[in-house]
């Protein structure tokens, strides 16, 4: 059998990392089985879904890197669930109820105040015919709730192992509001057999739906099967969860924040697992690596300064080659690029944490620029020092060497005012590195800057 995963958002938000890393497991977990990925929205609460949630959901997934075989709205599959909603009804299965919320609400106090489980009654079975005409005359319409079997639910969970939920701890679901709308399950339910889903990885809050879930599924389709994993959720660093209503490290947050596509991939794929999280640079390096065996069953919290500092890591390793069309795209010259990028990019590579700051040494390196310059008593020994080119990597060295024999300065105290009237600067790449990238003419310009 193929395999076939689904990532099933509701479009009523942004998705944040928590959704992210669900939906990157589940398409890891198809590309790794040579299997299919479906998107889903899950848009039946028509009144918070909304289009620009759709589109903003497939812009975070593509950015990403995450592709999608096909594409579902569970608003276009109404006739399905239709008709699968009767053949429930016919069979008992699914049942009217008449009770108002005030009067639900009241009947939960109630079974508190008992010390009871808040576990609906079952008072709709007991309605003869005569009522439900009689609530019909009042002009009520009814809920409709699934029939539980109240029974141990069990499955073999690719995370969690041996996994047993009894349904009798909950109420009958809900699963058709008064205004003949659907809410989550049914919907859910029949999608995944129309669809030939094999396997559901979700996060762990999802457990006691999956039990109700597979009495559904065995109720439509006694025959089918599917696979679970339950994936513990991502919280925040103090363990709060995150909520795509609250735009908890949103998707789109991070993209403002210039985080590499590619380094968040590797970052959720292996965050809470036993994989070390170490920088790829390729995805499909990702994909071989990736086994739901290694999840572990501990929430993971996401670290943002982690992610930096995996990101900076990830950029040292970038070849010249994967980045000088974007180098060009941040205003870089196309010809200088082609001339001398790469060694540009190997000087300054490891002083960026994000790829954007790369154009701020560009513009150090080949721009004129204003810098302090070099204060009188030392200027006039560096400009007399300053050798002819061609220069090379040599040529710092040579030339400090030559400015410490006529000054006796020495390490920092030479070294730093030479670096702030280069650069500007008082850290950055070694300037081993940077002087033939800026030229003699630059850099004669910038050390005599205070004689201009």
């Amino acid at each position: 059998m193929n395999t076939i995963v689904r990532f099933a958002p509701s479009p009523t938000g942004n998705i944040h990392v928590g959704n992210a890393r669900l939906a990157l497991l589940n398409w890891l977990f198809a590309k790794s089985n040579d299997g299919k990925f479906i998107l889903r929205f899950d848009d039946t609460d028509t009144q918070r879904s909304k289009e620009r949630f759709v589109e903003g959901i497939k812009r975070d997934l593509s950015w990403l890197g995450i592709q999608w075989d096909s594409e579902l709205r569970q608003s276009a599959e109404m006739d399905s669930y239709e008709i699968v909603s009767e053949k429930l009804k016919s069979s008992g299965l699914i049942y009217p109820c008449y009770e108002t919320s005030e009067e639900l609400e009241f009947k939960r106090k109630r079974l508190r105040a008992q010390r009871k489980p808040p576990i609906y009654d079952r008072s709709a079975l007991l309605l003869s015919e005569s009522d439900h005409k009689e609530f019909e005359k009042k002009g009520l319409r009814p809920h409709w709730r699934f029939k539980l079997r109240n029974k141990d639910i069990s499955w073999f969970d690719l995370v969690r192992g041996e996994t047993i939920y009894n349904t009798a701890n909950i109420s009958d679901p809900v699963v058709i509001r008064e205004d003949g709308s659907y809410l989550y399950l049914l919907p859910s339910v029949v999608d995944d057999l129309n669809c030939g889903i094999t396997h559901i990885i979700r996060g762990e809050d999802h457990i006691t739906n999956s039990a109700v879930q597979v009495e559904m599924m065995q109720s439509i389709m006694p025959q089918r099967t599917l696979t679970f994993a339950h994936i513990p959720l991502v919280t925040g660093l103090e363990g709060e969860l995150l909520s795509k209503r609250t735009g908890s490290l949103s998707l789109e947050d991070l993209r403002k924040e210039n985080i590499e596509p590619l380094v968040l991939m590797n970052f959720l794929s292996k965050m809470g697992s036993s994989d070390s999280i170490i920088p790829e640079i390729n995805i499909n390096s990702i994909i071989d690596q990736f086994d739901l065996n290694k999840i572990s069953r501990a929430s993971p919290k996401f670290n943002f300064s982690e992610l930096i500092g995996l990101n900076s890591k990830t950029l040292q390793k970038f070849s010249f080659s994967q980045v000088s069309s974007r180098l060009i795209e941040l205003g870089a010259d196309k010809i200088l690029v082609n001339k001398k990028g790469e060694a540009f990019w190997h000087a300054i590579r490891g002083n960026i944490d994000k790829f954007e700051e790369a154009i701020k040494w560009w513009k150090i390196c080949f721009n004129k620029m204003k810098t302090p310059g070099l204060e009188s008593s030392l200027n006039r020994f560096a400009e007399d020092c300053l050798p002819e080119e061609p220069w090379s990597e040599q040529t710092w060295s040579f030339w400090t060497s030559k400015i410490s024999e006529l000054t006796n300065l020495k390490g920092r105290s030479l070294f730093l005012p030479l670096r702030i009237a280069l650069t500007g600067l008082e850290k950055g790449p070694e300037l081993k590195v940077l002087l033939p990238l800026i030229g003699r003419q630059e850099v004669h310009r910038r050390i005599n800057a205070k004689k201009e």
